[in-house]
């Protein structure tokens, strides 16, 4: 499902599906969670949203609310918030921190990476590349050789 409405979206020239639930409320990208910015409270679905519980969103949140002091409210979303957000944003694995610059057209906020996602961006690609010492107990080391041929 998720495959197909990332396939329906970008055939329709975006780069990504913002999927609702079975009540019409925002539920996550095809593999992000989204977080909407208004003034310094921070919206993201809650749980019971059909929404992955993912680690890297428990990360997210953990940062907003102890190193940036945000207020991170987790509740059902209703689509026509994405509207009026000041900032939206995703994360995910592979997406890390992605801010959101249009919504149906539509530019979010002033249509370019806002400062609530890019300190967010920066404090997480800091905790996972070890920068930050409180963190590191979320990194792990890898040894990499290289095989012989």
């Amino acid at each position: 499902a998720m495959a197909l409405a990332r396939y329906e979206a970008m055939s329709l020239g975006f780069d990504e599906a913002i999927t609702l639930t079975a009540n019409g409320h925002v539920a996550e990208g095809t593999a992000e969670n989204i977080f909407l910015v208004f003034g310094d409270k921070i919206v993201t679905p809650d749980l019971g949203q059909d929404l992955l519980a993912g680690i890297t969103r428990a990360s997210i949140i953990e940062l907003m609310r102890s190193e940036l002091g945000l207020e991170v409210i987790e509740r059902s979303v209703n689509r026509s918030e994405l509207y009026f957000a000041d900032e939206v944003f995703m994360c995910g694995t592979a997406a890390e921190v992605t801010s959101v610059l249009e919504i149906d057209g539509r530019a979010v906020g002033e249509g370019v990476m806002g400062a609530t996602a890019q300190a967010v961006r920066d404090l997480y690609l800091d905790s996972v590349h070890g920068r930050l010492p409180r963190y590191l107990h979320w990194c792990h080391p890898v040894s990499m050789k290289a095989e012989a041929r």
